[in-house]
């Protein structure tokens, strides 16, 4: 068997041009196997690690996943608002625990505003039941002191080089066409980044998101009428509307009943959700681009490999006389068999290896730029469970196409390789 290995490999490094394609493609093919399923996994698990403090997600009447969408993913914008009484409401029930109200619409250079509450830095979690850090100054004071104070997320901060102290201002809607410059904000506090969206994020007391609208209606500046910054204090601020609200509970068992007493609210038609549930709602409605994704991956592995067969086929004409040697030293034919099929194993073997390295130094490279622009964070570690398994498969497939060229060169009898052709 040593001396099969050592014929093996003196042959690969006789055709190493060739086989170095076909480990290249191999490995090309592994990597984007792999790396599309570290992806789909590593996202499905960012998203479900985005928002983990929470019981309870109220919104106006509609969809799940989109009140889901809006107010924790900060992806397209909600139908309605619900009033500041129903929150009032809400918070009032003797099962719950507290009630951070979320106020979306306006918009910084295209990263949203949010307007909350203080308490929003101490209730919010992510990952494993982490707390958003602070990595320069404060939260946010409660009004009237910190009407015109702003907390900014880490890649906000990094993006445009913003300090503690900096002044920003904030546009009307989504769109960013109107500015409200003639209230600015200062920056009072940077979130340590967290690959969540609020590293996106402009955080604002609902009292200022109130008062930069205190002289605009129907979504424009009331003509003729401007009233500066100095003397919006004056002004009842108190929010008439948000658009969602985090509501977090004493006890998790009674988790439904609030539900179904918020969902069949008489004053108002507002929908509450379970943030778990309706992920995998989400997850339900992307699962089949998330499958046809992988098996496009698949289908380029499969070429791979079948460069694999080509390249070993192609080969066997020039390997003619050097496998009739080998039988007529006294090999049999399952010694060729064998050969041939060590040589395509082991460079299915080598191309895997490369295919894993080569993803992990996309990810190495990588990794910083997708968590900052869109929040995904890919790891750098042992394959998983399911990672693992299309290895396999992989290496299982490729034993099973170095079976067309062994049992090719398997049927070669002495004499093909000794007759000269014309």
């Amino acid at each position: 068997m040593n001396t099969i290995a050592y014929l093996g490999w003196r042959s690969v490094l006789n055709r190493r041009g060739s086989v170095l394609l076909t480990v290249l493609s191999i490995a090309l093919s592994v990597a984007m196997l792999i790396g599309v399923e570290r992806l789909r996994n590593d996202a499905r698990d960012g998203f479900a690690r985005t928002v983990s403090g929470t019981d309870l997600i109220v919104g106006a009447r509609g969809g799940q996943v989109q009140l889901l969408l809006y107010s924790v993913f900060h992806i397209g914008n909600a139908s309605n608002n619900l009033s500041w009484q129903s929150v009032q409401h809400i918070a009032a029930l003797p099962q719950v625990d507290w009630v951070v109200p979320l106020s979306l619409g306006d918009t910084h250079l295209g990263y949203r505003v949010v307007g909350t509450t203080a308490e929003y830095f101490a209730r919010f979690r992510h990952g494993d039941d982490r707390a958003l850090v602070f990595a320069a100054g404060r939260a946010f004071a409660p009004a009237p002191e910190g009407i015109f104070e702003t907390v900014i997320g880490a890649e906000l901060a990094v993006r445009h080089g913003y300090q503690v102290g900096a002044k920003i201002v904030l546009s009307h809607g989504s769109g960013g066409f109107a500015d409200h410059g003639d209230k600015p904000f200062t920056v009072v506090g940077i979130l340590a980044p967290s690959g969540t969206p609020v590293d996106r994020s402009v955080l604002v007391s609902l009292e200022g998101i109130e008062a930069i609208h205190v002289d605009w209606q129907g979504g424009a500046p009331i003509p003729g009428v401007s009233i500066g910054a100095e003397h919006v204090r004056k002004f009842d601020l108190t929010p008439k509307t948000v658009t969602a609200a985090m509501v977090g509970l004493k006890n998790r068992v009674t988790v439904f009943r609030v539900q179904r007493q918020i969902n069949t609210f008489a004053d108002e038609p507002l929908t509450a959700i379970l943030p778990g549930a309706t992920l995998q709602e989400l997850w339900s409605l992307v699962g089949v681009a998330e499958r046809a994704l992988l098996a496009v991956a698949a289908v380029v592995v499969v070429v791979g490999l079948a460069g694999l067969v080509a390249v070993m086929i192609a080969g066997l004409g020039e390997r003619r006389r050097e496998l009739a040697i080998l039988r007529a030293l006294g090999a049999g034919p399952r010694h060729v068999l064998g050969l041939l099929m060590l040589e395509s194993v082991t460079l299915a073997v080598v191309g895997i290896l490369c295919g894993l390295l080569l993803v992990h130094g996309l990810i190495w490279m990588s990794g910083g730029w997708l968590t900052t622009t869109y929040g995904i964070y890919l790891g750098i570690g042992w394959p998983s469970l399911s990672e693992w398994g299309l290895l396999g498969a992989v290496l299982a497939a490729s034993v099973l196409a170095s079976l067309v060229p062994a049992y090719r060169a398997y049927r070669y009898a002495v004499a093909d390789g000794m007759t000269i052709r014309m």
